[in-house]
């Protein structure tokens, strides 16, 4: 692992100029880095700021990823080389495989001091098979086993056959899966039966992802969520509903059964294959047999249904679902408030911010934000203003965005002095208003003859702004 996060890490960066690599100009940072997770004192009292060691990290990252002659420029920089800065660099530069070898191997040739360690050998193997360098993440890992004397995880090999099924290379995801025990020393788990399944079912070999069920099986293992959800997925994006079906019903008569109920993974999977009234019949057909989904999948439904304009429908299955037994969670009111209050139905946006206080769910800012602004858009300026002031009665305090709509309706609404309102009221909290709201609030305000005010708003902007 990393070595003690208390080690500094001295860096000299300049301002470098060339013809490769063009970049904005650092000032010089000269610092002892604590990389703890708090801001930490020194013996003369001062304090050093994280802030400059990321910067140093970007800046390196940016050569990394676009000087052509990359080594040269940082051999041109006196950078203290550890595992932590080696791998917070190769992390930003999870897309760049060619050029992440490059800097590994500069940091370990021009720093004799550098051990690497398997966190950095590791992101470097993951960005190697992302962007398909399959022979350069091999030869990595193959140095971990035999340079350094470090062992693969299972996580990374997850990550490699999962990879390698994206690609369609499922030849070479079943030999990382066969070599995992012999080679890597790693136990063939559930996870890893799970990365392969996933690569079986990304090229539509169905009837080889259920040979690999049945083998997790044979072998004691007991397949989880993600087993189930991978394969029930695949099946409802390829149209293959019956056999979804008959695999939970079998699974569920040898005594394995889903984490969740069969029914809602059915659910889950078509609404991830599109197949949108497919799964609205499901769940129509769940509760009118008295059965309610799971919260998780009733907010997937929900969220999806919403999306495609049918709000009404979302409206009546909330309501269907309550009545035999659902409760909602805060995420099932964060997907159908907004929904109710953009189509304009603001008493049923009201019933069902009641309904959360009810559950227990504090409101926040995004929660309420909708309703006054399904308000504005009704002409109800009024009440939205009545809204906005009991919110912050009541102890919820508005942020930035939710000023920045205020003033934004109120303007469109030709309410231009109640906007000049909202834009002094946010400024006193410390919220810096966007330059929009300065210019839509200033030019209505001249536009209705209101001179003096809209003088005081941009005397206002001036001063926070400091220009």
């Amino acid at each position: 692992m990393f070595r003690s996060s208390k080690d500094a890490i001295f860096l000299f960066l300049r301002g470098i100029n060339t013809n490769t690599y063009k970049t904005q100009s650092l000032q010089p940072i000269v610092r002892y880095l604590h990389t703890s997770d708090r801001i930490e004192g020194n013996q003369n009292g001062t304090k050093t700021s994280k802030d400059d060691y990321f910067a140093a990290i970007h800046h390196i990252s940016n050569i990394v990823q676009r000087d052509f002659y990359m080594e040269r420029t940082l051999n041109k920089m006196r950078i203290s080389i550890d595992s932590e800065l080696v791998y917070r660099v190769l992390r930003a530069c999870s897309k760049s495989g060619t050029e992440s070898l490059r800097f590994f191997n500069w940091a370990r040739t021009h720093h004799p001091s550098y051990k690497p360690t398997t966190v950095e050998l590791e992101e470097l193997a993951r960005t190697l098979a992302r962007t398909k360098k399959y022979e350069s993440m091999w030869k990595i890992l193959q140095q971990m086993q035999t340079l350094h004397a470090l062992v693969v995880s299972s996580d990374t090999l997850c990550f490699i056959i999962e990879e390698y099924g994206k690609q369609g290379l499922v030849d070479q995801a079943v030999q990382v899966f066969n070599r995992a025990s012999k080679i890597f020393r790693c136990q063939q788990t559930v996870e890893l039966h799970n990365s392969l399944l996933f690569s079986l079912c990304e090229v539509k070999l169905f009837h080889g992802a259920y040979a690999l069920v049945r083998r997790m099986i044979r072998k004691g293992l007991v397949p989880d969520k993600r087993t189930y959800t991978i394969l029930v997925n695949a099946w409802c994006s390829a149209g293959k509903m019956r056999e979804a079906e008959l695999f939970l019903k079998e699974m569920s008569e040898k005594g394995f059964n889903p984490p969740v109920r069969g029914r809602d993974l059915l659910v889950e999977g078509l609404l991830n294959a599109g197949y949108i009234e497919s799964a609205k019949e499901m769940v129509k057909r769940m509760v009118k047999q008295g059965f309610s989904p799971d919260v998780s999948t009733f907010n997937s439904v929900v969220e999806v249904i919403s999306k495609s304009g049918e709000v009404e429908f979302c409206i009546e299955l909330y309501h269907e679902v309550c009545r035999i037994g659902l409760v909602p969670d805060i995420n099932t009111y964060k997907v159908l408030i907004p929904a109710v209050s953009k189509l304009g139905r603001i008493d049923e946006a009201f019933k069902l911010l009641h309904n959360s206080i009810e559950d227990g769910h504090k409101p926040f800012p995004s929660l309420y934000a909708p309703i006054i602004k399904g308000m504005c858009k009704s002409g109800q300026f009024d009440d939205a203003h009545c809204f906005f002031s009991e919110m912050k009665v009541k102890g919820h305090p508005p942020n930035r965005p939710v000023y920045t709509m205020l003033i934004t309706m109120f303007g469109r609404g030709g309410r231009f002095i109640e906007a000049a309102n909202f834009l002094m009221e946010m400024t006193e909290l410390g919220l810096t208003p966007i330059s929009r709201c300065f210019d839509l609030v200033t030019d209505g305000l001249k536009n209705c003859g209101k001179h003096d005010l809209a003088s005081r708003i941009e005397q206002l902007e001036v001063s926070v702004r400091g220009t």
